[in-house]
């Protein structure tokens, strides 16, 4: 069947269905829009179950990534439980729980925050300081400043729990950053919204009784988040001196540029990682998505895995490993 023929055919389709309205123009766009290659989709690291399904309710009501990933991202940032981020996070050596994000918009845009004390939710301080502001990291003090002078609550997010780890590892003092999700520092979340958009955000706590003053790779746009919306997104997490030495997130966009899958795309950056060289082992793990809703995850060591959701429902998938138990 020739191409004229198809739209012929369609077209007399649609008129025994009596959308006598449509032109010849808007016919050929619901013949191309059947083949649209994207499709909204929302990936996080590890198993982020309670934030993609918030993120789904986003894109399912038709809502752009940018809101998706956010809302996402707030969901451990409030969780005592989750000790690896925002309220519950473990410390740095001092006892102070210090916080970094950044998101990354459809349009390039981007916000983060490094070092910042007592704000419950830094993604949604990322996103204004991409919103209202000319820069695009605000840092420790400054950070703190912004974000009370735009109506965020100052809070003490060093939980009972936290305190009690943070004690019991003062005894030693022995920093010794753990494989994999026992104190995995970050989220990130990438969506893909109805429009064919992208967005990312990342948001941590950091390395468990860190140096104060550490900051990782989760705040950096190009190392723990990087978004380009002609080509697709991706994020980290694990050990941020190993992926900021790779510039992970924006290596694997950039492969997936030169016409790489995502899963391909993370396998070769998780493969880079085999150069960085640590005194004890440590884990990254890589998720990505283009602009087709193809997702790739991989990790360096085994024991990393991604939450998706779409129009199919939630799934976890156990990512591969450059290095095998």
């Amino acid at each position: 069947m020739n191409f004229k023929m198809e739209i012929m055919i369609k077209r007399r389709n649609f008129l025994g269905a009596g959308l006598f309205a449509l032109s010849l123009p808007e016919l050929m766009l619901d013949l191309f829009n059947d083949k649209k290659a994207h499709k909204p989709i929302v990936i996080a690291t590890w198993k982020n179950t309670k934030a993609v399904d918030e993120a789904w309710k986003f894109l399912a009501d038709g809502k752009k990534a940018i809101d998706a990933v956010e809302a996402g991202a707030r969901i451990p940032e409030q969780d005592p439980n989750d000790t690896s981020v925002g309220f519950g996070g473990f410390p740095d050596r001092d006892g102070h729980v210090t916080l970094d994000a950044c998101i990354m918009n459809e349009k390039g845009d981007a916000g983060s925050v490094v070092f910042l004390e007592d704000i419950m939710h830094p993604v949604s301080v990322a996103r204004m300081v991409m919103e209202k502001t000319p820069h695009v990291i605000l840092a420790g003090a400054g950070a703190l400043q912004f974000a009370l002078e735009n109506g965020f609550n100052r809070e003490n997010l060093l939980t009972d729990k936290a305190k009690k780890a943070w004690e019991e590892w003062k005894i030693k003092s022995e920093y010794k950053p753990k494989i994999n999700v026992e104190r995995h520092d970050t989220i990130g979340i990438l969506a893909l919204d109805n429009s064919g958009d992208l967005s990312g955000a990342c948001t941590t706590s950091g390395l468990a009784f860190k140096m104060r003053g550490r900051v990782g790779d989760s705040p950096i746009i190009g190392a723990g988040l990087y978004v380009d919306n002609e080509v697709g997104a991706a994020t980290a997490t694990g050990l941020g001196e190993s992926v900021i030495k790779k510039v992970g997130a924006f290596s694997i966009v950039e492969m997936m540029r030169n016409g790489m899958h995502p899963d391909k795309a993370c396998k070769e950056a998780a493969r880079r990682l085999l150069s960085v060289k640590t005194k004890e082992p440590f884990q990254v793990g890589y998720i990505a998505v283009n602009k087709k809703g193809e997702t790739g995850a991989w990790s360096l060591r085994p024991g990393f895995a991604a939450s998706i959701v779409d129009s199919q429902g939630y799934r976890l998938v156990n990512a591969k490993s450059i290095l095998s138990e």
